[in-house]
């Protein structure tokens, strides 16, 4: 009896159960429902939206050989009300932005706003490595009486001055601020490179380094007999992330000079040291 009372319970709240079910999902449709009209009535907003910017866009076309022949003709008297009105004040500023996207090019796509009532502009130079944003920088210059460097937040160890000489900045501005960011952007990158080493290489010990990262001295293991060895990389171009000299030392005076670690020296004057060393480790020439 008792097996038969227990089966009739459960059988009956499995019946609740799907009861239950049923009605959460009855209510559940009428949100769903004002779910997708909002949907339709969002997208359908935007189509409108963007109608509206094509139509502007084929009116703007329409109208500028006709305004270009009134400016052609000397014809400067035009009607503020009138419906062409709106439209020329669109290719006004139009035509002004796309002045200032041509200077933004010009000079060089360096971000830029004027200071001190236009008698200076202060530049910011952004830094990246592998895709990857890194610090930015920025620097003011003064345009008046003579375009000169008056702040900045670079680092001292970027000869700024001497680069300014080189570059003249009276008339070669542009190439000062390449030059800069060449700089920079070099630092970033070896900078970016140490850090890589330290995450990605456990096994491989960071000896020394220095705050312009030009030098770079890591101390390997090689697996045979745990051979310690020693790895120095200087950076003397200082516009470039890969080392342009590479000194191993070790007590096996044997192992510089071997055919493997002369192609793993010349590895790392060709690729990144993070890039290099998982090579290396690949090969099995490092632990």
């Amino acid at each position: 009896m008792e097996g038969v009372s227990t089966r009739g319970v459960l059988s009956h709240l499995s019946l609740l159960e799907d009861q239950a079910s049923s009605r959460r999902l009855v209510l559940q449709q009428p949100s769903r429902v004002t779910e997708l009209r909002a949907k339709v009535e969002a997208l359908t907003s935007q189509r409108d939206q963007l109608k509206a910017e094509i139509q502007t866009h084929k009116n703007l076309q329409k109208l500028r050989p006709s305004v270009d022949k009134r400016r052609a003709a000397g014809e400067e008297d035009m009607d503020v009300d009138s419906e062409s009105s709106e439209l020329l004040r669109l290719m006004a500023r139009h035509s002004e932005l796309s002045d200032l996207l041509h200077a933004h090019h010009l000079i060089g796509g360096y971000d830029v706003i004027k200071t001190r009532q236009g008698k200076g502009m202060c530049f910011s130079l952004a830094t990246a490595y592998e895709g990857v944003y890194l610090d930015t920088y920025n620097l003011e210059i003064d345009l008046r009486p003579k375009v000169r460097i008056c702040r900045h937040n670079i680092p001292p160890f970027i000869p700024l001055n001497n680069l300014a000489e080189q570059s003249d900045l009276q008339t070669g501005l542009r190439a000062f601020l390449d030059t800069v960011s060449q700089h920079l952007n070099a630092f970033a990158g070896r900078k970016q490179q140490l850090k890589l080493v330290k995450e990605q290489h456990k096994s491989v010990e960071v000896m020394e380094s220095n705050l312009l990262c030009s030098i770079l001295v890591l101390m390997f293991t090689v697996p045979k007999k745990k051979t310690p060895l020693l790895c120095t990389l200087e950076y003397t171009d200082h516009t470039r992330c890969l080392p342009t000299r590479v000194h191993l030392d070790s007590e096996d005076k044997r192992l510089p000079d071997a055919p493997q670690w002369k192609k793993n020296c010349s590895l790392l004057t060709e690729v990144p040291v993070h890039r290099a060393l998982t090579a290396i480790r690949k090969s099995r020439d490092i632990v």
